[in-house]
């Protein structure tokens, strides 16, 4: 299954994509995805709905729709670092022992193809193609590692947008250059794990202007994603439709040389197999 929020900012509608083009509209019957996940009983209230009940529900046409991000605003925005072996290479950084763990705003959550704001003062802002999981139940000190896929909804692409000085020259906290606003684009889809095949094998790719940047593939994890949800069990409560972004593979604009910034004006394209595409512009500070 695949979801996707369509309409303006602030009233996307839920559906599910019959084709590139056409959704089932679910919002008159389920609500949004954040009513659904509430339930605690996963995406199993709409497959059931769409199992007996779908030739009854209007197709909507999705060409010239803005598309929102796949999950509404979520509990909380969960990221591993240096989770690639090949990006740790280039950050000149050792593995890590265990994940490293920082958060990101809710808020910083917009569409695959919203426009990204440069922060105000900001003079390195650096982009990160992600795999994002989505949590579809509660998930607690999950007993094993291979518990945690009961807990995935789905996944999706995510770009990690990041401003370098803020995370790395003033005072080291990282939530302060990741949770600028516009900072997280996500989507296009919300994927549902039976539709993937490996998580742990997903290629993905990024460009700025039409120039490739990062190609990767979610094989080179350091820590894979059934583990970071075990992890990260184990030291908090993790609630339906909360989103964990679990690294990047080489290629950010910081590992270059000499490194490389985005500006206003620029053409961020990104894309996961069997995820979907993104495409933002950069424009200035608010």
């Amino acid at each position: 299954m695949k979801l996707v929020r369509f309409g303006d900012v602030g009233s996307e509608r839920l559906g599910a994509l019959v084709d590139e083009a056409t959704a089932i509209d679910l919002t008159t019957v389920v609500g949004d995805l954040g009513d659904v996940l509430a339930q605690g009983d996963g995406l199993a209230p709409i497959t059931e709905l769409l199992d007996t009940a779908s030739d009854d529900l209007p197709r909507v046409d999705l060409t010239g729709q803005r598309l929102g991000p796949p999950i509404p605003r979520p509990h909380q925005i969960l990221c591993v670092g240096l989770n690639y072996a090949d990006h740790a290479a280039e950050s000149g950084m050792p593995l890590p022992d265990e994940p490293i763990i920082f958060n990101k705003a809710p808020n910083t959550l917009v569409g695959p193809n919203d426009d990204v704001r440069l922060p105000r003062k900001a003079h390195k802002v650096d982009w990160e193609v992600e795999l994002g999981v989505v949590i579809g139940k509660q998930a607690r000190y999950l007993a094993r590692v291979e518990a945690a896929a009961e807990a995935i909804a789905g996944y999706l692409v995510v770009n990690d947008v990041s401003e370098r000085e803020f995370q790395l020259e003033r005072g080291g906290q990282w939530v302060k250059g990741k949770s600028c606003e516009t900072f997280n684009p996500c989507g296009p889809l919300l994927v549902t794990p039976d539709e993937i095949d490996d998580p742990q094998n997903l290629a993905m790719r990024l460009e700025v202007n039409g120039e490739s940047m990062q190609v990767g593939n979610t094989s080179t994890m350091v820590f894979g994603v059934h583990y970071v949800v075990w992890y990260l069990s184990q030291f908090m409560v993790l609630e339906p439709g909360d989103l964990i972004t679990t690294g990047t593979p080489p290629g950010v604009g910081a590992g270059m040389t000499p490194q490389r910034w985005l500006a206003e004006g620029d053409i961020v394209e990104l894309e996961i197999d069997g995820l979907g595409r993104q495409r933002q512009r950069i424009v200035g500070p608010s």
